[in-house]
């Protein structure tokens, strides 16, 4: 594979305009095909076997006007008592709005102020635009509003309503573009990373659109392959830049260091940008529809950024020339600073006393990662929006004047084929004396009177610790076979549970198949293994302090979250996933470098400390560049990114600082020539990848040692 990239890359750098002109074709036309026929994103939570899932599948079947979406319209009076022939004139308003079959009115609070519509559609709520949401709302009540009443808007229609993007974007490029400008000194060698990772992105998103023409693809998938997409994007180029950059130092002119580049440096980036796409094909062993598209649309976008890495960004490097150094570096005989000093003494320091900074370091991420043996996860809902979100006043105005449990109220199906009509009442009563009910409806029957649903209101809201228990006993004290519970909260408590039993297979599964990658790709079993340990310790200290940060709420306001929050369910398997993929980047790099010196050297401790100097100041800067753009996404309005944006930030930081500066530079003073041992017979089975363009032979013959010292 060397030989062919070396060739891809001199020949771009010596016809770039060919090169550049097919990536402007390439982004024109994917672009076009998404804007013609792109598919819209829909949220797909289908979780086959559980209680919760046949319950809805009845609902859908038997009960269209009940199982499509639904919107809660709270109408509160300032002052005094509500105007009731006002709120029934918008009630009517309502009923003619597109796709709503019915409007129901719930009595007046208590003390008369406030009253409750809820919305019903015969359509899924990521069937329904914008438009024919949160506006068409708007206007149907502007009466209401205009006579003084307070009018707040919740429900599933509402709440999926997107808030406007681009300002975490923003402010990754921004805070790259920066961090580029002072690690390079050139204006042309900072923009190139962001060009070449913007094109992927180009690319990469307007597929995601071609994608939900043929499946269903998460509303928040762009979200996380864009927020992926940007930090691997830019670092794969940055590496292959620094690469370049090093050989022009050395005297090479430019489309010779541009082909060495693309063959050492963009073999590494194809390898790491290889298993990061087998981390996300992990979310396939979830088997639930949004996590498996979240893992194709983040593939998708990182594919793409690697494609324009190894192809894209060398044309760019043939016309850019010697401009991609300093001005006083490109002078003929300048010598570039490739090698960081600091890092070398750091790496002898910490070679010198391998066992006491092991331990340090092991006792500072064992102590991140102990608050998440407490972790509770649990969906976010409207309660951890801030107080200036519609959706969250219209909580609290509910909770308020109804109780916290009518905000997420359950829902108990009988098939009546399976339940005896007469057994209706005694179900009912008997739900109505479970401990945490409040109230239970009149059952109602399905058209064809084969069905009958039953609205239970719990006693607590949807985030309250207490549901669980609460649909735990309705399932094993008070259903009869034929019947089950669903709604928000029973969802929630299936989908948490699904998620905590598929994580272990994942988590098996993908460190597995990159431990075999990178067995074959670095000839060593002992490395790959000492790799996955460290990528596992960094996830586990980023659950840590996401639980301290969310669930503890020592950072939660600062985040723009009103107070404290479970952490989301998703972010377990879906943090995972992404974030053992990222980390495995920094392996591959610093590995391929330590082992192409080991290779050259023969010397176990030399190598490491070479290799760790010579990438130093590239992973320094990539690693700052990816912990800008992912806490850039903690700004954005969604809990599920914000909290991934936070995760991906502390696991990439220390990634860069703890793992890479003592973690690794201690195990592998301590392993010495067995970080490289390899059994005789894996090593002449396994295939033989040349990471390093023409791998030199070492000075000993350290893969034919049979045990490792």
């Amino acid at each position: 594979m060397s030989r062919l990239l070396y060739r891809l890359g001199r020949a771009a750098a010596l016809r770039p305009w060919r090169f550049i002109l097919v990536w402007v074709l390439l982004v024109g036309a994917v672009a076009g095909v998404s804007g013609v026929a792109g598919g819209a994103l829909h949220d797909d939570y289908t979780l086959k076997g559980t209680g919760s899932q046949e319950a809805t599948d009845l609902l859908r079947e038997r009960f269209p006007a009940v199982a499509g979406a639904d919107a809660r319209v709270v109408v509160h009076a300032e002052s005094g008592k509500l105007a009731e022939a006002s709120v029934a004139a918008a009630a009517e308003r309502l009923k003619r709005l597109p796709h709503v079959t019915a409007v129901e009115t719930a009595p007046p609070s208590k003390d008369g102020a406030t009253a409750l519509l809820t919305v019903r559609y015969d359509v899924p709520v990521t069937d329904l635009t914008p438009k024919e949401t949160l506006g068409h709302l708007e206007d149907a009540t502007a009466g209401l509003a205009s006579s003084g009443h307070k009018v707040e808007f919740g429900g599933q229609v509402p709440e999926n309503v997107t808030a406007p993007g681009g300002l975490a974007e923003a402010v990754g490029i921004v805070a790259a573009l920066v961090i580029l400008l002072l690690a390079f000194g050139s204006i042309v060698a900072a923009g190139l990373p962001l060009a070449v990772a913007l094109a992927g992105l180009g690319v990469g998103v307007s597929g995601i659109t071609i994608l939900a023409a043929f499946t269903d693809v998460a509303t928040t998938a762009p979200t996380l392959a864009i927020m992926v997409g940007l930090g691997v994007g830019i670092d794969y180029a940055l590496f292959i830049l620094t690469r370049h950059r090093e050989g022009l130092a050395q005297g090479l002119d430019v489309p010779e260091s541009i082909g060495r580049a693309t063959a050492t440096a963009g073999q590494s980036v194809i390898f790491a940008g290889f298993t990061v796409l087998l981390a996300l094909c992990g979310l396939v062993l979830s088997q639930i529809p949004v996590f498996i598209t979240m893992g194709f649309a983040t593939g998708i976008v990182v594919a793409a950024t690697v494609a324009s890495a190894v192809t894209l960004l060398p044309a760019l490097l043939g016309l850019a020339g010697r401009r991609v150094l300093r001005k006083r570096d490109r002078a003929e005989g300048a010598q570039l600073k490739v090698e960081s000093p600091r890092v070398r003494r750091w790496a002898d320091h910490v070679a010198r006393r391998p066992w006491a900074w092991l331990l340090a370091a092991l006792v500072l991420m064992l102590t991140l990662a102990a608050p998440a043996l407490g972790m509770r996860t649990w969906p976010s809902d409207a309660s951890s929006e801030p107080t200036s979100n519609t959706v969250r006043r219209a909580y609290d105005l509910i909770a308020e004047s109804y109780g916290p449990g009518v905000n997420a109220p359950l829902l108990v199906t009988a098939d009546l084929a399976k339940v005896d009509r007469a057994t209706l009442p005694a179900l009912g009563d008997k739900l109505a004396k479970t401990e945490g009910v409040v109230a239970v409806a009149p059952p109602q029957f399905s058209p064809d009177r084969s069905a009958a649903v039953v609205a239970v209101t719990p006693e607590y809201g949807p985030q309250d610790e207490r549901v669980t228990g609460l649909v735990d006993r309705i399932r094993a004290d008070t259903l009869p076979d034929g019947a089950e519970v669903t709604g928000y909260t029973a969802v929630y408590v299936d989908l948490s549970r699904v998620l905590s039993d598929r994580l272990w297979p994942v988590i098996g599964v993908v460190v597995a198949t990159s431990f075999i990658m990178l067995m074959i790709v670095f000839r060593s079993l002992l490395a790959p293994l000492k790799a996955a340990a460290m990528n596992l310790l960094s996830i586990g200290a980023a659950y840590g302090v996401l639980v301290a940060v969310f669930q503890w709420g020592w950072g939660a306001e600062l985040l723009g979250l009103p107070h404290s929050v479970p952490v989301s369910s998703f972010i377990l398997l879906l943090m995972f996933a992404v974030l053992f993929g990222v980390s495995m980047d920094y392996e591959v790099f610093l590995l391929s470098r330590v082992r192409e010196e080991w290779l050259r050297t023969g010397d176990a401790r030399g190598s490491v400390a070479t290799g760790l100097a010579a990438t130093g100041r590239v992973i320094s800067s990539a690693a700052l560049i990816m912990v800008a753009v992912f806490l850039g996404f903690a700004l954005d309005p969604g809990l599920v990114i914000k909290q991934m944006g936070v995760g991906l930030a502390v696991a990439v930081a220390l990634d860069a600082t703890v793992v890479r500066l003592v973690l690794v530079p201690a195990t592998m003073a301590l392993l010495g020539r067995a970080n490289w041992w390899l059994p005789g017979p894996l090593d002449r089975i396994i295939p033989k990848i040349d990471m390093h363009g023409a791998e030199p032979a070492p000075a000993a013959e350290p893969a034919r040692e049979t045990l490792p010292v």
